[in-house]
């Protein structure tokens, strides 16, 4: 079955840097578009970045562009997701999710807090 692990979250400082991890089975990964999404409290969840396949199109929400870089490794069914420079406004649970796939992992929190 369909099983997104997520990791790498914590607590950080403001201008700080995490990198997400989410690691795949259950489908062909390499064929997925495979995204990055985040849900603070009492918000919606939104769609943070997007990666067609390895080293190909990327897209970001206006608010991580120049900040947050995604990448994949499909030989390790692995994304990623490189923060920096985070501020407070990024605290969220941030989550996985193959585009056309309907199923989210357990996601991992991330906290940005002096």
């Amino acid at each position: 079955q369909v099983q997104l692990v997520e990791s790498g979250g914590g607590l950080v400082q403001p201008g700080g840097s995490l990198r997400l991890s989410c690691v795949a089975s259950g489908f062909t990964f390499s064929t997925q578009i495979m995204g990055w999404y985040r849900q603070a409290p009492g918000k919606e969840r939104e769609l943070v970045a997007e990666i067609i396949s390895a080293g190909g199109p990327t897209t970001y929400a206006d608010s991580v562009k120049g900040r947050f870089t995604i990448s994949r490794d499909n030989s390790e069914k692995t994304v990623y997701l490189q923060m920096n420079s985070l501020k407070p406004d990024d605290t969220a649970v941030y989550y996985c999710k193959a585009r056309w796939i309907n199923y989210w992992g357990q996601g991992t929190q991330v906290t940005v807090s002096s």
